[in-house]
């Protein structure tokens, strides 16, 4: 009746879960808020500096100024904006769905401080003199040109002023003097003399005036049209900003585009979650089915999270989901292989799963808890989009653990528990032929695929091979350094996107009809209909605005643009260095704890020439380097010493099995010994990860293929580093002092997991 009672159990609560995410999962991905990338948009950085120069830059200055900001998005009919301040003097501003790009960056980024000046350029009315909310478009009665009426709140004022500008005469000026010139974000140095005559000056309009005006009625005129007079009305109705606003980064999604890397990021995130579930149910058969189950259930959950924390999706995020399924079966996988170990030395199937579900906990507390830490260095040092990938992560890791850890034990502890896996081991992959006596204690040392291997007798040959790739590596950084993106070097980045195939040359000669000259124009996707053109110089909003419209006119798409100046492209170095140092220090003194300095300090080697590796092929592709790579870069740096801390870990355990161990020969076969019961995890998990990577690869938005790169040989290495080298490293260096110090950790404390 109890076996029975359980395996019912198990069907009712995978039902629950079932009939959970089929009739909520709709909504949940509804209501989860896209991001620019993901639905167009666009991004900017502003640094702010306050119009009255006697002023300083203070927090509730720069909350005047967000509120004053998100006022004025309302009114483009925006809801899901993001406005965030940074530091002490910057404001970030994101506009995800925006139609209009070019009408929503001026409304924003305008300070409409409106001024009334003679042709002397002294201020005789401001924006303090107008009735607030009383701009208009309107027509001029006269000619029926759309004009932008509003109100005074003083006639008399506006009667002296008119009077003062009618009797102006100066016979020396080439321009005539009764003129009331309006201004919209005067700045120090601008002149109406130097502007007078220009197709297009920086003054909205100069009306001639005759006679004096006690009105409080006053209409602008000028070049407008409806939409334009309107988007006027519309800035000064919502204020002023006390600030002045200048852009020092901006990146402009065109919405055709942010469709396309949607659904091509989705259709390969889709791919890679049903091919690694299949790759589980071959490897681990039944094991393979509660895995794949806790997989969905773990993919909804953290879905469920984000649009809970009211998260923005990006490319980069979704990313992370999928490189989380990966890190999430890894879970599943230690502790797979650590039951078919108990399984193969004779252990009943109660037994095995009791002490492989001990034995794998700690091991997967420390692989998470090292991954953790590159994520959360990488939240606190990343730009907003970085965040959002960092943000994805830590859920990421925080439910897998989660779900693998009680989800995944629970699920296969009823079968266990029940007794129906008693009679049936090769529901867990393991063979009978397999199984040993379990009173054969003949201490064999553990095959890989049935042969005796020795990887540490090839330690030089290891060490060798990989001093040669470290060479070549910096010989490529001499000879060709790295391709860095505009992130880091400052200038302009325009994807122009087409439906059809393009050509350098065809790309080239629009810039030149615009009178830009790009640095460099490559061509990319699967017919060449994306050219990516870089730019030295830093496109102003005005510029950007004339790209877009030319680019949409003649392909019929909206360009991606992205500037960053000087500075920024600085404090990213910056920042991209503080992070990775201060999550190697961080890891340093985890491992330390855990383990010792030695397993800490060969961990750092090992992570270090992952990082390497990934910025010596780079430099040797000449692929642009950009910001996506620095959040590909502390990724590895958690996957790297998650993969390595598996294999530390199971070295402490062979050495507590041994009690103390005195000589080089005696530490090298536990060594040797941990790498062969290491091996079907770490290569079963690199197998799944790269899964999904390579189906990012592949399938996914030519937007994050760079990044995918990054991972795919970030993880190559960090496999390779893991399995061939660190532990290697530290044979070496431990070994030379085992003599003199015998190595013994039964004292260390060992946190062990849940009994289920």
């Amino acid at each position: 009746m109890k076996k029975r009672g359980r395996i019912v159990a198990f069907f009712l609560i995978v039902l629950l879960f079932a009939l959970t995410i089929g009739t909520t999962i709709t909504g949940v991905t509804k209501d989860i808020n896209l991001g620019l990338d993901l639905q167009g948009g666009f991004e900017i950085l502003y640094e702010v500096e306050p119009v009255d120069e006697s002023q300083e830059v203070t927090r509730s200055l720069m909350e005047g100024t967000v509120e004053t900001l998100n006022d004025r998005v309302n009114r483009l009919g925006i809801s899901e904006a993001v406005i965030n301040i940074e530091g002490d003097d910057r404001i970030r501003v994101q506009l995800a769905g925006v139609g209009d790009q070019s009408e929503a960056r001026e409304l924003i980024g305008t300070s409409a401080q409106l001024s009334f000046r003679d042709v002397n350029d002294n201020v005789l009315l401001s924006g303090t003199d107008i009735v607030e909310g009383s701009a208009s478009q309107d027509f001029d009665p006269t000619t029926n040109a759309p004009i932008v009426s509003l109100q005074l709140k003083d006639a008399s004022k506006f009667g002296e002023v008119t009077s003062q500008i009618k009797n102006m005469n100066d016979p020396q000026t080439p321009y005539p003097d009764n003129l009331l010139v309006i201004w919209m974000d005067y700045r120090e140095g601008d002149s109406f003399a130097e502007e007078f005559g220009k197709a297009d000056p920086k003054y909205i309009s100069a009306p001639s005036v005759n006679e004096t005006l006690n009105t409080t009625n006053v209409m602008i005129s000028g070049n407008f049209t409806v939409d334009s007079a309107k988007q006027l009305a519309d800035i000064i109705n919502s204020g002023s900003l006390p600030v002045h606003m200048t852009e020092i980064y901006s990146n402009s999604v065109g919405a055709q585009f942010g469709d396309q890397a949607l659904s091509e990021t989705v259709f390969a995130g889709i791919i890679g979650v049903a091919l690694i579930i299949l790759f589980l149910l071959a490897v681990y058969r039944f094991a393979g089915i509660i895995a794949s189950i806790n997989l969905i259930i773990y993919t909804y959950i953290v879905l469920l999270v984000f649009e809970l924390m009211n998260g923005v999706l990006t490319l980069s995020g979704i990313a992370a989901l999928i490189l989380g399924i990966g890190m999430a079966v890894d879970a599943n996988v230690i502790t797979f292989e650590r039951i078919k170990e108990e399984l193969r030395v004779g252990k009943s199937v109660k037994a095995a799963f009791k002490a492989g579900t001990k034995n794998s906990f700690t091991t997967i507390l420390d692989a998470n808890l090292t991954t953790l830490i590159a994520a959360a260095v990488l939240f606190v040092f990343g730009t907003s989009s970085v965040k959002g990938f960092a943000t994805m992560l830590i859920i990421s890791i925080l439910v897998s653990f989660l779900t693998a850890v009680f989800g995944t034990r629970l699920l296969l502890s009823f079968w266990v528990q029940s007794g129906s896996l008693n009679k049936r081991k090769g529901w867990l992959a393991v063979k009978e032929t397999e199984i040993k006596d379990i009173a054969d204690n003949s201490g064999e040392e553990p095959k890989l695929f049935n042969r005796d291997v020795n990887v540490v007798q090839h330690r030089t040959k290891l060490f060798v091979g990989t001093s040669l790739i470290f060479i070549i590596g910096v010989i490529s950084f001499i000879v060709f350094q790295i391709n860095p993106g505009i992130d880091f070097t400052a200038g302009s980045r325009i994807e122009v996107v087409s439906d059809n195939s393009l050509t350098t040359e065809e790309v080239e000669q629009g810039f030149e009809e615009l009178g830009y000259e790009a640095k460099s124009i490559v061509l990319s996707g699967d017919n060449n209909e994306i050219a990516v053109s870089r730019f030295e110089d830093v496109l102003t909003e005005d510029n950007v605005a004339k790209v877009q419209d030319y680019f949409v006119d003649k392909y019929g798409q909206t360009p991606t643009v992205s500037v960053v100046s000087p500075i920024v492209g600085q404090e990213l170095v910056k920042n991209a260095i503080y992070a990775v140092s201060i999550a190697a220090i961080f890891i340093i003194i985890y491992v330390t704890l855990r383990f010792e300095f030695f397993f800490a300090l060969t961990a750092l080697i090992a992570l270090f020439h992952d990082v390497f590796i990934m910025l010596a092929v780079f430099s040797i592709t000449q692929i642009e380097f950009d910001i996506t790579i620095v959040s590909a870069l502390l990724t590895i740096v958690g996957y790297s010493i998650n993969n390595t801390i598996v294999i530390f870990d199971r070295i402490r355990e062979n050495i507590r099995l041994e009690k103390r161990v005195k000589s080089f020969k005696h530490l090298a076969t536990i060594v040797n010994r941990s790498f062969i019961q290491s091996f079907t995890r770490s290569m079963n998990t690199a197998i799944t990860t790269l899964i999904a990577v390579f189906a990012f690869l592949i399938l996914g938005a030519s937007s994050i293929t760079t990044f995918a790169l990054a991972l795919a040989v970030g993880l190559l290495a960090g496999t390779y580093s893991s399995l061939f080298l660190a532990a290697q490293i530290w044979l070496v260096w431990r070994g030379k002092s085992i003599k003199d110090k015998p190595l013994d950790f039964r004292k260390k404390k060992r946190v062990d997991g849940p009994q289920v």
